[in-house]
């Protein structure tokens, strides 16, 4: 228990990378490259699933949800985290501190559901082409994304509770480059073993079991895809799945090695590493993924900019 003239932290500093000053612009330029990038990628692919008609499908629905996710997700951390970069004050006050560590796990966990809804509708697409617009409705599929949004928020919620539950008296030097909350919870001067299971426990649900419901629609999906006579045919439905698989390992795997480990094994280092995996990375790379050999985007995207007739 504290005592009664304890004092307790109002603000935070964010140690970020460890590195010498003279790579400090490199980084920062770096960084701010993939940001741009990750917004004009995210941004695009919205505003093309938008505009063409063409594109108005269930799996392009959520491949524009996904995007914004993505476009929030960073935009929660990585401006500040330029902003550090580029100045010597890298402090952040506590109420900015929760705000940002609730609205980043808001993001993330929907996320997360959101890749097992878009596996359910890879199997309904491969599993049962024909009835695939009458399953998939707009309705349903607007169900499934609040369900997503919904469990963001609670789990989130939790999260945040069991973390800014506990007293921080100080030191206030979080060893990251945003709040996270394992990084947070090395700060607090209380037991946290409680809040290691509370994270293993909303872990198991927020990443384990969307994880496991994909590996299962998937197991479903190749037998499916076997049973295929023609290889084109085949070749063509596993490329359909190929999109989804890659975004999947790197948003979860490093995820769930982040929050379901225990606090007291954790690497500060490591733990920034894979921060920036599925927080950045992942978004950076996920427009690549799905739009570089997508024909549909690629003819959306001459379309609405008129350069040049959409190829046959």
């Amino acid at each position: 228990m504290q005592g009664p003239n304890q004092t307790f932290v109002t603000e935070f500093i964010l140690l970020g990378f460890s590195l010498s000053h003279r790579n400090t612009p490199l980084l920062f330029s770096a960084f701010l490259m993939i940001y741009l990038l990750i917004i004009l990628g995210n941004g695009l692919i919205f505003t093309l699933i938008c505009l063409d008609s063409h594109l108005h499908t269930p799996m392009y629905f959520f491949i524009g949800i996904l995007s914004m996710l993505d476009l929030g997700y960073t935009t929660t951390t990585v401006p500040q985290m330029l902003a550090h970069l580029a100045s010597q004050k890298k402090t952040i006050s506590y109420s900015s501190c929760v705000a940002q560590m609730y609205i980043f796990l808001v993001l993330g966990v929907t996320e997360s559901w959101l890749f097992a809804i878009m596996s359910i509708d890879r199997y309904v697409a491969i599993c049962h082409p024909l009835r695939y617009r009458v399953i998939m409705s707009p309705w349903l599929c607007g169900v499934m994304v609040i369900f997503c949004g919904l469990c963001g928020v609670t789990s989130a919620l939790v999260y945040t509770i069991f973390a800014m539950r506990l007293p921080y008296c100080g030191p206030n030097k979080i060893n990251h480059f945003f709040c996270e909350v394992p990084a947070v919870l090395k700060l607090a001067c209380a037991d946290t073993s409680v809040n290691d299971q509370v994270d293993f426990i909303l872990g198991f649900s927020v990443i384990l079991i969307p994880l496991s419901l994909i590996l299962v629609i998937y197991v479903n999906i190749f037998t499916s895809i076997l049973k295929i006579r023609s290889a084109q045919g085949r070749l063509k439905a596993f490329s359909t799945c190929a999109s989804h698989i890659t975004v999947v390992t790197m948003f979860c795997v490093p995820a769930m090695v982040m929050y379901m480990k225990p606090g007291s094994k954790a690497s500060p280092e490591e733990d920034k590493k894979l921060a920036l995996f599925y927080n950045v990375i992942s978004a950076f790379l996920n427009p690549v993924i799905y739009s570089l050999r997508n024909k549909d985007v690629k003819r959306a995207f001459l379309k609405v900019t008129g350069w040049g007739r959409p190829p046959a």
